[in-house]
Order: C-alpha cells, then sequence, then structure tokens
C-alpha cells in the first residue's frame, strides 16, 4: 500500500503534541469537571436539570422513572455512559450531599453509610419547587443562550437562568485537567441576605460580606472550628476549614451493671462515611492506638443519627473524645479551592467576585427577560392596533373583504389603503366575527391601554439600573421566604485546635532521675500512702552501681525543666516523659534532652504557667543565689537556654519557684537552716546570664543540700531577727504549735529519720548568715537529706538509693523542736540511704469533665 506525498502534511510534534492537549484539557475544564459561576452547574447536572423540566417532571406532577430520565439525557444531549448520568442525579437528591437537594427521590437513594442506590429503573425522581422556583424559571424567556447538542438536533441552555447563587448554595467539586475546585455548600438566606448587601453597597468587602454570610453549611450540620480558614477561602479563594462532629458525654444506665460513661455522636462532617468511621475507631480500638473504649455500636434510625461510644470506667471521657478528634474522620479538613468558570475560563475568585458574577448575570438575565416581555407586548400591541383601524372603518374593511377575489388580494389592499402592516392585515383577516360586537370592542381598547402602560414600565426598567436591582431584590427576597432554612453547622468562635495536652488527662504524676540518667514517669497513685516507719516499695529496678538522684512531683501538663550543672535549662511537656511501671529503669535522658555525657542534670522544676509574677530561685553548689523572672523561661529552645553564668568549679544544684513576697529557707548538711526574704532588698531580680549572690556561711567540712520557698502569708508572720543565736528561740513546742495546721519544715536525714518543725522557729535573718539549727542526728553517719515546707494535709514520697519508694501523710510525722533527732519515717535496708524527698501536688481538677458537664446539661 503506498501513499500520495501531496496527503502527507509535514508537522512538528512538540506543537502538535502541545496544542492536542490543550484542547483536550480546555475540553475537560469546561465541559466536564468545573462549573460556570452564574449557575452553579456542571453541564451534566444542567442537562439533567432541563431534560427533567422538557419531560413535565415539575413538582406537582407524578414521580417518573429515573431510567427514562437518563435515557432522555443520553439521547439528547450528553453522549457519555449512563452510570455518569445516574450517579450526578443521585446526588442531586441527597439530602446528606446537597444543602437544598434539587431533585426529588423516591426510592433508594443511598445513605451516609456510602450504601449504594437502587438501580435507575427501580427509582423514581422529579423536580424540587426550589429548582423550578430558582433555577428553570423563565428559561423560556431568552433569558439565556441555547446551542446545538452534540448532533445538531437538539437545543440546551449554555447556563440555565438561576435566580440565586446556586454554586455557594450547595457547592461543588471536581478535579480537571491540572486543577480542581472543592466549593462548600452555604446557607441559601445567608446567601441572599449577602446578595442584597452588594445591592446596596457595591463597594462593600469581602470581610464586610461575612458579617452575612458566616461561613459554610454543610447539610450533615456538625461544627466549623475558627474562622481562620473561612477567612482565608472567601479573601483570597483557598483556606483549610477545620470541621468537628458533634458529640456528647452522656452517662448510659446498664441493666444490672453499674452506670458507664458513653459519647455520643448525633452530627458528622461533611462528606464523612459513617460506616467507615465507626470502623476505623473499632480497628484503632483494637490495635491499641485508642485507648478508654469498651464498646461502638450504631444507634441510628429515621429520628437521627446516633453512634455510641461506650467507655470503661477508669477512662477520662473528654481525653477519648478529644483522641476521637485527633486520630478519626470526626475531625477534619475540607480545602476550600474557590475556582469555576467564568466566561469560559476557570478563575479562583473571593467571596465578593462570586456574588459580583452572580448579579451581574442576574442584571443581564432580567435585561434580556425584559427585553423579550417588552418585544412581546409590543408585537401584541401593534396587532391590537391594527384591530382597532378595522373596527374605527368597520363598514369600508367589510367592503373591502367581500369585494377581494381571495385572501391574498384582500390582505394587499388592506394594507395599501389602511396603511397596515402585512402583520395587522392578517390579524383582521382571521379576527372572528364575535369579536366585532361592541363588547369586543372595547376588551381590545382596554387590553391597548394596559399595554401602552406595561410597554412605558418594560422600558423604564430598561433604562434603570435601580429597578433591575429592585427586582433583583424582590425576587431573591421571595425565594428566602419560600425555601431558606435554618443554620445547620455552628461555627465554633475558638480556634478549636487541639493540643497534646488535650489529648492526655492532666494526672498527677512522678518522674524519677537516677544518678546514671536514667529518666521515667509514673502515675502518683502507682503508690498508696503507706503507715510511718515501713519499708515501701519499689519504685525503679536500679542497678548496683546507680541510685536515684532527682525525684519530682508533678502533673502530666506540666512543663518540666531541667538545669544542668552547667547552668543551662531545657524544657520538655510532662507527658512526653516516657512511662514506666515500677520496675522499669526508664530511658536515658540524653534520648530526651541534648545534653552531653558529662552534662548531668541537677535539679527540676515543674511549672503549669509562665506567669510575669513568679520567679525562677537559683542556688549553686558554693552556695550562690539569684533570682530571675519565669516569664523569661517561657520560650527555650530545643538546644536549651542560659540560666545562670557559673564561676570557674562551680555548679547549679537547686532551682526553686519563689514570689517577690515569699521567703527562702536553705539547710546544709549539717543540719544548719537559714531563713531570709525573697524581696528586693535581700535578692533584687538578675537576668539569666548573672552569676548571683552569696547565700549562706557554711562551716568546715558543709555543704548545702536542700532549698524551699515560705509562702508571703507565713513570712508576714514571722519576726525579723538580727542576731544569729543558735539557742534563742529554741524552746519545746507548746500546746497550740503541736496542733498548728502548718506550715511546717520538714526535716529528713539520711538515715531515715524525719520530724517537723513550725515555721515560725526559724526567725528571718540577712542573706549569707549563717542561720539556725535545724536538726540534730542521731548516728555519725546521719546528714540532712531534705528540707521542704508542707502542710498538715500534704503528702510526701521518699526515696532511697536503691529506688525503694515510700508516700505517706505528712501529719504521720510527728512535730518536734529544732533541736530534736526527729522519729523514723522510713525503714531502710543495710546500706541503704534517703536519696530524695518530694511533695505530691494536690489532685488537679478535671476542668474538662466539668465542662463537659456543664454542656450536657
Amino acid at each position: 500500500m503506498t501513499f500520495s506525498s501531496e496527503r502527507i502534511i509535514p508537522t512538528d510534534l512538540r506543537n502538535e503534541m502541545s496544542r492536542s492537549y490543550l484542547e483536550y484539557a480546555m475540553s475537560v475544564i469546561v465541559g466536564r469537571a468545573l462549573p460556570d459561576a452564574k449557575d452553579g452547574l456542571k453541564p451534566v447536572h444542567r442537562r439533567i436539570l432541563y431534560a427533567m423540566y422538557e419531560l413535565g417532571l415539575t413538582p406537582e406532577r407524578p414521580f417518573r422513572k429515573c431510567a427514562r430520565v437518563v435515557g432522555e439525557v443520553l439521547g439528547k444531549y450528553h453522549p457519555h455512559g449512563d452510570s455518569a448520568v445516574y450517579d450526578a442525579l443521585v446526588r442531586m437528591a441527597q439530602s446528606f450531599s446537597m444543602r437544598d437537594p434539587l431533585i426529588a427521590g423516591h426510592g433508594n437513594f443511598g445513605s451516609v453509610d456510602n450504601d449504594p442506590p437502587a438501580a435507575m429503573r427501580y427509582t423514581e425522581c422529579r423536580l424540587q419547587s426550589l429548582t423550578t422556583n430558582a433555577l428553570l424559571r423563565d428559561i423560556e424567556s431568552e433569558t439565556v443562550d441555547f446551542v446545538d447538542n452534540f448532533d445538531g438536533s437538539q437545543q440546551e441552555p449554555v447556563v440555565l437562568p438561576a435566580r440565586i447563587p446556586q454554586l455557594l448554595l450547595n457547592g461543588a467539586s471536581g478535579i480537571a485537567v491540572g486543577m480542581a475546585t472543592n466549593i462548600p455548600p452555604h446557607n441559601l438566606g445567608e446567601l441572599i441576605e449577602g446578595a442584597i448587601a452588594l445591592i446596596h453597597n457595591p463597594e462593600i468587602s469581602d470581610p464586610g460580606l461575612r458579617e452575612f454570610i458566616k461561613g459554610p453549611d454543610f447539610p450533615t450540620g456538625g461544627q466549623i472550628l475558627g474562622v481562620s480558614g473561612i477567612r482565608d477561602a472567601y479573601i483570597t479563594g483557598r483556606g483549610s476549614i477545620t470541621m468537628r462532629g458533634v458529640a456528647q458525654i452522656e452517662t448510659i444506665e446498664q441493666r444490672g451493671r453499674p452506670d458507664r460513661d458513653a459519647i455520643i455522636i448525633t452530627e458528622l462532617p461533611f462528606q464523612t462515611n459513617k460506616a467507615a468511621l465507626i470502623e476505623k475507631i473499632a480497628e484503632m480500638v483494637n490495635d491499641k492506638r485508642l485507648e478508654g473504649i469498651s464498646d461502638i455500636r450504631d444507634e441510628s434510625d429515621r429520628s437521627g443519627m446516633r453512634i455510641v461510644v461506650e467507655l470503661r470506667r477508669d477512662s477520662n471521657p473528654r481525653v477519648v473524645l478529644n483522641n476521637l478528634y485527633k486520630q478519626t474522620p470526626l475531625q477534619m479538613n475540607f480545602g476550600a479551592n474557590m475556582l469555576a468558570l467564568v466566561d469560559g475560563e476557570p478563575q479562583l475568585l473571593t467571596l465578593k467576585q462570586f456574588l459580583q458574577v452572580f448579579l451581574d448575570f442576574r442584571i443581564e438575565a432580567i435585561t434580556r427577560r425584559t427585553q423579550y416581555e417588552l418585544r412581546k407586548a409590543q408585537e401584541r400591541d401593534h396587532l391590537l392596533q391594527g384591530l382597532l383601524i378595522a373596527l374605527e372603518n368597520l363598514d369600508a374593511v367589510i367592503r373591502l373583504i367581500r369585494a377581494a377575489a381571495d385572501s391574498a388580494t384582500a390582505k394587499a389592499q388592506l394594507v395599501e389603503q389602511f396603511g397596515l402592516s402585512e402583520v395587522q392585515a392578517d390579524a383582521i383577516l382571521q379576527m372572528q366575527l364575535r369579536r366585532l360586537t361592541a363588547l369586543e370592542a372595547e376588551k381590545i381598547l382596554a387590553e391597548h391601554e394596559e399595554l401602552l402602560l406595561k410597554i412605558a414600565d418594560l422600558q423604564d426598567i430598561l433604562a434603570k439600573r435601580e429597578r433591575i436591582e429592585a427586582i433583583i431584590e424582590s425576587e431573591v427576597t421571595e425565594i428566602k421566604e419560600t425555601h431558606a432554612t435554618p443554620r445547620r453547622t455552628a461555627i465554633v468562635p475558638d480556634e478549636g485546635e487541639i493540643l497534646d495536652t488535650d489529648l492526655i488527662a492532666n494526672a498527677q504524676a512522678i518522674v524519677l532521675l537516677t544518678e546514671q540518667g536514667y529518666i521515667k514517669r509514673m502515675p502518683v497513685d502507682t503508690f498508696g500512702a503507706q503507715s510511718r516507719a515501713t519499708r515501701g516499695k519499689a519504685a525503679a529496678k536500679i542497678k548496683e552501681d546507680d541510685g536515684v538522684e532527682h525525684f519530682l512531683s508533678c502533673c502530666d501538663h506540666d512543663h518540666v525543666l531541667f538545669f544542668s550543672d552547667r547552668g543551662v535549662v531545657y524544657s520538655v511537656p510532662a507527658y512526653q516523659i516516657p512511662a514506666g511501671s515500677r520496675t522499669a529503669r526508664g530511658v536515658p535522658i540524653v534520648q530526651m534532652l541534648p545534653i552531653s555525657r558529662d552534662e548531668k542534670i541537677t535539679s527540676m522544676v515543674s511549672v503549669s504557667e509562665f506567669t510575669e509574677d513568679e520567679y525562677l530561685v537559683m542556688l549553686t553548689r558554693n552556695g550562690y543565689i539569684k533570682k530571675t523572672a519565669l516569664s523569661a523561661f517561657s520560650k527555650i529552645r530545643a538546644n536549651g537556654l542560659i540560666a545562670i553564668s557559673l564561676a570557674e568549679g562551680d555548679q547549679l544544684r537547686w532551682v526553686r519557684l519563689a514570689r517577690e513576697e515569699d521567703s527562702i529557707i536553705i539547710g546544709s548538711r549539717q543540719g544548719m537552716a537559714i531563713h531570709f526574704k525573697a524581696d528586693r532588698q535581700q535578692l533584687r531580680p538578675l537576668g539569666r546570664s548573672t552569676r548571683g549572690v552569696k547565700s549562706m556561711k557554711l562551716r568546715k567540712n558543709d555543704e548545702i543540700i536542700s532549698m524551699d520557698v515560705i509562702s508571703a502569708q507565713v513570712t508576714a508572720s514571722i519576726a525579723t531577727a538580727a542576731d544569729e543565736d543558735d539557742d534563742e528561740n529554741n524552746e519545746d513546742l507548746n500546746s497550740e504549735e503541736l496542733i498548728t495546721p502548718g506550715p511546717w519544715v520538714l526535716a529528713i536525714t539520711t538515715g531515715g529519720y524525719g520530724k517537723r518543725v513550725p515555721v515560725t522557729k526559724f526567725r528571718l535573718q540577712n542573706r549569707a548568715g549563717k542561720g539556725l539549727t535545724a536538726t540534730k542526728f542521731r548516728g555519725k553517719e546521719d546528714r540532712l537529706v531534705a528540707l521542704h515546707v508542707v502542710h498538715q494535709d500534704d503528702e510526701l514520697m521518699l526515696i532511697t538509693n536503691r529506688g525503694i519508694m515510700i508516700r505517706q501523710a505528712v501529719n504521720a510525722i510527728p512535730p518536734q523542736s529544732r533541736t530534736a533527732t526527729g522519729v523514723r519515717v522510713q525503714r531502710l535496708d543495710e546500706d541503704d540511704a534517703i536519696a530524695a524527698v518530694a511533695l505530691v501536688p494536690p489532685a488537679a481538677e478535671d476542668e474538662e469533665e466539668e465542662e463537659s458537664a456543664a454542656e450536657t446539661e
């Protein structure tokens, strides 16, 4: 087979591919994937609605088989597969997909569980009243252009004469070639109010329109968290809108079993599959990625949605709910991409531009409709004028017609003799004899006068834009009164961001750090309170050459500040410290903090809030002390922050929280204690990179072992003494001092002995003195290990070098004088000693539970 060289056209392949692909891309963009900004419809949706309109499937007519509609659309307008047409028809009838469905369905049209609809031969449909009133009305009044269908046998509308901003009402989604659109649905009443506001004030801004259009209104209800995503979408055309389902925490009654808390989900985010959500939750519970859930079931029925997530008795309902929001589709983002076709070109539109395109289209449609009505009125009046001329010259017209040889001759003679047009002459020839009566003549005259008024009014509408805008306003107001419904989706003013702390109960915890740098976190209730002088429980599996060095009691939401011997501070949320059992060793702290092997953590402080009126008081091994504002540590870098400047050979050892009105008590290894105010006179605030001042004068071979803070109320009641007589004010305790609720100075020794001394026994002194005797010792090896300010209702936890821990009430330790040796507080094994003492913080109130209870009520 040979080819003639004359039929071969040389073409550059690159240009041909570029041109062909561009034509294909534009065909998909315009003809399939993107909606038109004027009526908010893609071609397939527009063709379905127009075909149903042609079939007469209006709201007052009976339902017809969907197969009949699909066949009509395929045969006349849409040369594609029947499944594409039926899927589009089904979606327009689903109340959970469309904010205001355009088609009324009869039969199984699917469900929110993603169940498929029945076959088109089983389902029936007809148009909704909103569709006929707001999308198809006036389509026969030349309001829009018509074009040939795919084979030129029919005419179809380019757009529908929409009276509402349908694109924003029901939204749209579609993926074209190189671009996509994802427009959320809105509330009809709000859209109409926004359109009217734009008519009244064309200079209104996008934020100004948001006073009328609050945000998307999804058909499935739910909540929108925050307004930042809405603002971005309306102003820039793109934004991420956070959607959340609606859930309440309730107590459900169970027969024969104790009542349990449950999370009841009643609304889901838009386009969330209910069955898939339940399956996802069950899968995560089985994989232990979600804790605290004992059962989940779907109790939805015709009255509404109800998913019951039953909780275990030991779980925190608010924490479980926050985890559901965080890890499941119960909370998800809607990526708004406001892309639509404007005059055949894809454009990214703002909220105002959407409404402006709609109003411009309505002005054009009303103008064309008015022109059509004016032409029809003028044509009718032209006929009436001819009839009136005939009635005025009735006898002459009758004689002329009777004398004419045929109708053509009569027509020509009427035109010639009476100055009529051919149209008027035809009307006279077709006029019935009964219209020659006097009554009929009056009707023709009345109609002519009425038409003159109508023509003048229509001409006035065309001449004045404000008349057209008033018509638009009256039409949309009528639609609003008839079809608008209340908002379903609530917009939560708060940003609603779920933080990690929202996913974790703010439980009491203890943090252990060993000498070799192993750290772990345990719940406080791991250790029940024990009697005084008992042995305690093992808190950690300590290696023979290791021991517990630091011990902190805090709450899981606190920030734990780690201070190193080099004067550097690091910050870690308490919940991020790996939890471990009583027998677990923990994890190396070098895995959590960027510290070197020879850098050592010497103090830990828990902080709930970085307030302006609190300070961190730091004390070094050599006795230098300083006070720095807590707010200076609110933003600690990942690689740490300098907390104090140290002299060569010195180390940062103790850090405590204090206020300006508080006082500080410092204890030494040999049982001495000094008490002075934390005010500016004794301890003025210093910056982070300063060294501090001298705190206490130490005896030979003595060293500082502890520091604590006494509250301002107690400090105010303690007398100030200039002298430093160790024996003064050391008489035995009287009966009132024995029963005082505190505060007390708790002294614990390495040998396991302890006592409580009234704070008032430690008078205020000047900084840098030698202090007063805090305790005496029973054995030569016994030394002071901790000095804490406590109250009668407090609990303390003691831990030994071998990791044996005991928790006991402070009031179990008897009060004694400063020179007493104390009583046994923990029985120690041979060669073991008390390593650290910490107070158990008061139980944190679960604010989330209180809020949940209030919402439930």
